[in-house]
């Protein structure tokens, strides 16, 4: 079952007497999970499998090595350090830990669909479906280009690993740590599987950047007239959704890079959330829990193997990864041109932004160093109304450069590109959470097609009083209330309240920007009425 890697482990430092079992299908690496014990497969054909305590990402547990490569390359504001001494224990103990690891599986994989600026990646696992699903996440190399593959990162994932907080520097047990100048990546205590694949990201983000290249946090698809657009948005907010329509070509859901000729997935599959997923308004993403290759993350199933997507026993944040070949239109080659329509998606709960808005390039670099969306009363403990989030880029957690680096790409992107830029809430309306109801998903789409096929740029505007955008008075097929959002509310003067209060956190949250942006971007602000 196994294949020989074309560069040995040992040429790695990793020695062990484990069988390898490296590059195999996802059928071969199912079957092993399965003969593992590792997951249980569903009536209808996917891997189901439990991920533990951790249901996402360990944020806190996640470090850079600090050394002579990263000192002066790292935004350490917002990337937890580890020293070079910490690290080069715990991979002693790392490779200490794989010699008595009887089975390991390696899938050699590259993180990039555009040739010129992709990473080869090695990844190393103790589970099976593990390893199917980088494989299903990342880009597999063909049997040519696998026979003279070379690692330039290796990832080595042990759940069972413990870290030791006074020997290895670490938080807790759980570690995800990046050593830049090793090109090593080690993940320990943790069972979620989108740590790996959010590595690569990180990687990438690190690595594009000086070659002009600009990595996002984006879903990206190409329409009938072969113009592509790139969805911006954080977890929650239509991002996977809305780029899987039927009518346009899917390049990827979750990771791209914007390159001179390109538009290009970093990624061969989806990560998409599955809890309380419709069938009928996400026919596309429904069907693929239907289908062998799909690994279902923390979904429950009973003794039947039929699985309950609305159940959240496991988890909130249940995931399936699926091969993007698992969606009906998708782009053969995974890329497309360069985008000609910039969205950033937001979910106010807070009931203030209008459907959409069209966005200056000076506003466009304002709301993408916000990464505005809000969470909802009752996500946690303590929480009783909207709350507003703020992450930069739309992806703070993975941007190992300043955010200003990234900013400053997207607003030259979209000067050289002529890119038109809009602000999309897929939030609330009528109210804040609680109070109003969920923006109606056929709305978004009608104004999202309105937006991509240019017609929309025809309709009358009106400027926005607390933000300066420009919001459409009327679009064909929609409801004119709701594009007006002070109209939608029983109390327009509560709506007012909200929306200075909406206003001051934007402001506060730029604030730590302010001083590396040009005036331009800063006169973008919005400012209540």
């Amino acid at each position: 079952m196994s294949s020989p890697l074309s560069t040995p482990l040992s040429a790695q430092g990793i020695v062990t007497d484990a069988t390898i079992h490296a590059n195999l299908d996802s059928a071969a690496l199912t079957q092993h999970a399965l003969d593992n014990g590792e997951g249980k497969r569903a009536k209808h054909g996917p891997l189901v499998v439990e991920t533990g305590k951790h249901t996402g990402r360990s944020a806190k547990d996640k470090f850079i090595v600090r050394n002579a490569e990263t000192e002066e390359t790292v935004w350490w504001d917002n990337n937890a350090s580890m020293t070079p001494e910490h690290f080069a224990a715990l991979k002693e103990d790392f490779l200490a830990a794989l010699k008595d690891k009887d089975t390991l599986y390696v899938a050699d994989l590259f993180g990039g669909s555009q040739p010129e600026h992709r990473v080869n990646v090695r990844v190393v696992n103790e589970l099976a479906w593990h390893n199917q699903f980088i494989r299903t996440l990342l880009v597999r190399p063909t049997a040519s280009e696998l026979e003279g593959f070379v690692p330039e990162y290796t990832i080595i994932d042990l759940p069972t690993f413990r870290a030791d907080p006074a020997r290895h520097g670490t938080r807790s047990e759980t570690v995800i740590a990046v050593n830049l100048e090793e090109k090593l990546i080690l993940i320990g205590g943790t069972k979620y599987a989108g740590e790996m694949k959010k590595s690569v990201f990180g990687i990438l983000n690190y690595l594009l950047p000086p070659k002009g290249v600009m990595p996002m946090h984006c879903s990206a698809n190409i329409g009938p007239d072969g113009k592509s657009a790139v969805f911006f948005g954080l977890s929650g907010t239509g991002k996977t959704t809305l780029s899987a329509d039927a009518s346009r070509t899917l390049i990827g859901d979750d990771e791209h890079g914007w390159s001179d000729t390109a538009v290009f997935n970093f990624e061969g599959g989806c990560y998409a959330k599955m809890i309380r997923l419709d069938p009928e308004s996400e026919p596309e993403i429904y069907a693929t829990t239907r289908m062998e290759g799909t690994v279902l993350e923390n979904v429950v199933m009973d003794e039947n193997g039929e699985i309950d997507l609305d159940d959240a026993t496991l988890a909130e944040n249940t995931r399936g990864a699926y091969p993007l070949s698992s969606i009906p239109n998708t782009s053969a080659d995974n890329l497309g041109p360069p985008p000609s329509n910039v969205i950033m998606l937001t979910a106010d709960a807070f009931g203030v932004l209008p459907p959409i808005a069209r966005l200056t390039p000076d506003q466009a670099m304002y709301h993408f160093l916000s990464g505005y969306t809000a969470k909802v009363a009752g996500t946690e403990i303590g929480v009783t109304e909207p709350t507003a989030t703020f992450s930069t880029c739309f992806g703070a957690p993975f941007m190992p450069r300043h955010p200003s680096v990234y900013g400053n790409l997207l607003k030259k992107r979209i000067a050289e590109g002529g890119a038109q830029c809009w602000l999309v809430n897929t939030g609330w309306t009528g109210g804040k959470y609680g109070e109003g109801h969920r923006m109606p998903i056929k709305a978004t789409r009608a104004l999202l097609n309105a937006a991509l096929d240019g017609s929309l740029n025809d309709a009358e505007f009106r400027k926005d009083e607390n933000f300066g955008f420009e919001v459409p008075v009327s679009v064909p097929g929609v409801d004119s209330a709701i594009l007006d959002p002070r109209s939608t509310w029983d109390n327009p003067e509560e709506y007012d309240v909200t929306a200075r209060k909406l206003v001051q956190l934007f402001v506060d949250n730029f604030e730590p920007f302010a001083a590396h942006v040009d005036q331009g971007v800063r006169d973008a602000a919005p400012a209540a009425a």
